[in-house]
């Protein structure tokens, strides 16, 4: 008996367009109700329809996919899927955008071992350009940062009334999170904030050393 033949298509977003997937599939001769997607990023493998797909495959069956990185996002991962379903499931498998990858019945020793070779000369170039990507991104984000551009959110303005809310916290009047309350921030923005001006808040045990007087912290503030 002849197995069946599905087609497996991922796009790493939702955004992206599968239509030049499912186009290829359809030329090579994949029944519309064999062809299997996933819209999501494969970085970890978590692929619902993948993981549907590779438990109704069965010795005989061939799994065809449009080029080897839909079968993983690194040199590892490749392999081992590579080996689930070619060693463990006894299916074949056919990689459209490249003929010598093809595991077909039919095919001699020797395409076999072309076809294990070419697979892991592939999938290391493959793994090696993204990690080439990541570190071109790393060096852009290194070099716009030496030039002062700022990466996430903008840092908080602070409020007015800042420096009389700041000096009741310092004399013991109000606690720290009554101060944020007032101000209408975070209770750690607003002990950072007051860390900034190097102050201290008095206790019942005496008022701790100030790095700055408090007079001209907060003069400086309102300036």
């Amino acid at each position: 008996m002849e197995g069946k033949m599905y087609g497996y298509i991922r796009v790493s977003t939702r955004e992206q367009n599968e239509d030049r997937q499912l186009i290829a599939m359809r030329q090579f001769g994949v029944a519309e109700n064999c062809i299997v997607m996933d819209k999501q990023s494969g970085k970890d493998f978590e692929r619902p329809g993948y993981k549907k797909l590779l438990r109704k495959i069965r010795a005989g069956d061939t799994l065809v996919v449009k080029s080897i990185d839909r079968l993983g996002r690194n040199y590892e991962e490749i392999l081992e899927q590579w080996r689930i379903i070619t060693k463990e499931k006894q299916a074949a498998v056919v990689v459209l955008d490249m003929p010598l990858l093809d595991t077909r019945q039919g095919r001699d020793l020797t395409g076999t071992l072309i076809a294990d070779i070419v697979l892991q000369l592939l999938s290391y170039v493959a793994q090696t350009e993204r990690e080439f990507i990541r570190q071109r991104q790393a060096e852009g984000i290194a070099a716009a940062k030496e030039r002062g551009v700022q990466f996430g959110r903008p840092p908080l303005n602070r409020p007015q009334g800042f420096s009389d809310v700041l000096a009741r916290y310092v004399s013991g009047d109000i606690g720290s999170r009554q101060a944020a309350k007032e101000l209408g921030i975070s209770y750690n923005t607003f002990l950072r904030w007051a860390r900034e001006v190097s102050v201290t808040k008095s206790t019942p045990f005496g008022t701790e050393a100030k790095s700055r007087n408090l007079y001209i912290v907060i003069k400086e503030i309102a300036t």
